[in-house]
């Protein structure tokens, strides 16, 4: 019985000695780890511009279907398609042939009747003379007044038979009418054209498109410099932007490309339309870009951003600063000591990567940016790195971060 209690004490005192070591393992282990290393940012004060977001359509500032003004035979087309065409530039030209002709013959009427009414001055003026001698009746005199009217007239309606035909031979070059980008080619060359377009059914072009029936133009004309956008706001936004249009101030509109990663244009607003759509409660509205680049295209979709008013002094933190959780929305202080607090604020617009705090934060205070989601309230920090909150790179966040959305922090309870 004795050694059995020995035994007994040995395994007791063997299991006290393990929990003792394992619990100053323990205490070691959190000694060592120390405060927990996060990276901050100082909020401060910057103008913040407001925007309005909406989803776009890319239209030329004039389309145009380039249509022949006279009929005949397609003898040559002088542009190439996609090319960009200068308001004034041949892209084609009909036979003239006919239309020379057609000049001469009118201006050998205008000769011929010229003639007669030179030949009836003259006698008009024989007559005179011979009427002021009382040698000649005066009806005679009246009827060569007459005649001479006749001729004058007839050769007034010559000229302009002949100015019609010069018009004419003049619309076989087909001219742009306005600067824009060319289509493809609807009709080539040999095919007979129409003021309706190209004439003979199941034609097609070496495009393959098919160029017979009616309305074939010969090229269509594409106006993208500068380029319209068209986009719709709801009626409830509507406010401040007519009030910019009315004072004759055009805000900022920029186009960015479909996953709102790349700026494309920046341009102004143009118009307005003159009522908002019962079937959306939306008010359409038109924006200018000069698009010197093309990187804006006909149909094209493109996220708009309105710039509507500008926020001259507000209080401005990082974006992954600014978290979501059962306190609201909220962000996490440090303090002079390097212990963390928990703030409630109230954020407001986004852009660039940075959001506005409305309430509950002032300039100078220094809050965490990364590592949010291993903080508690009252927990030691290390900084590690200093957000600048610098806006020179942070473009990739402008789609991301839409006018009165609030940042997005780990949205976890601190």
């Amino acid at each position: 019985m004795a050694g059995l209690a020995i035994v007994v004490g040995l395994v007791v005192w063997g299991a006290r000695h393990n929990s003792v070591a394992q619990h100053a393992s323990t205490d070691k282990k959190r000694g060592a780890s120390g405060p927990i290393p996060v990276t901050a940012a100082i909020a401060r004060i910057q103008p913040v511009p407001v925007w309005l977001t909406a989803l776009g359509t890319v239209t030329p500032r004039s389309y145009v279907n380039v249509m022949p003004r006279v009929s005949g035979l397609l003898q040559s087309v002088h542009y190439r398609e996609g090319q960009m065409v200068k308001a004034g530039q041949l892209l084609a030209q009909i036979d003239p042939r006919p239309f020379r002709i057609a000049v001469e013959q009118a201006q050998g009427v205008v000769m011929r009747d010229q003639a007669q009414l030179d030949g009836a001055r003259l006698d008009l003026t024989r007559y005179q003379t011979l009427q002021a001698q009382d040698s000649i009746a005066h009806q005679q005199v009246d009827d060569q007044k007459a005649l001479v009217a006749q001729y004058t007239a007839t050769l007034a309606a010559d000229r302009a038979a002949l100015d019609n035909a010069r018009l004419q031979l003049a619309y076989t070059r087909i001219i742009a009418p306005v600067s824009g980008l060319a289509g493809l080619r609807p009709v080539d060359a040999g095919n007979m054209v129409n003021t309706s377009g190209a004439i003979g059914a199941g034609a097609q072009s070496a495009s393959g498109t098919a160029v017979g029936g009616s309305a074939t133009p010969i090229v269509t004309l594409a106006q993208v410099q500068p380029v319209t956008v068209t986009f719709a706001i709801p009626q409830q936004q509507i406010g401040p932007v007519l009030q910019h249009l009315y004072a004759g101030k055009a805000p900022l509109v920029e186009a960015w490309d479909a996953r709102n990663s790349a700026r494309l244009a920046s341009g102004k607003l143009l118009a307005a339309d003159n009522q908002i759509s019962t079937a959306t409660g939306t008010l359409n509205l038109k924006a200018e870009f000069a698009n010197q680049a093309l990187t804006l295209y006909p149909n094209q979709f493109v996220n708009v951003r309105l710039r509507v008013a500008t926020l001259d002094k507000a209080v401005v933190v990082p974006s992954s600063a600014v978290a979501v959780g059962v306190p609201g929305t909220y962000v996490y202080v440090v303090d002079a000591d390097g212990k963390v607090a928990v703030r409630k604020v109230t954020a407001g617009v986004s852009d660039a990567g940075l959001t506005v705090i409305a309430s509950g934060l002032q300039a100078g205070e220094k809050v965490v940016t990364d590592g949010l989601d291993r903080l508690r309230a009252g927990g030691a920090v290390r900084i590690v790195a200093a957000h600048t909150g610098d806006n020179t790179n942070a473009g990739q966040a402008r789609g991301r971060h839409g006018a009165g959305q609030q940042g997005a922090g780990q949205g976890r309870t601190p």
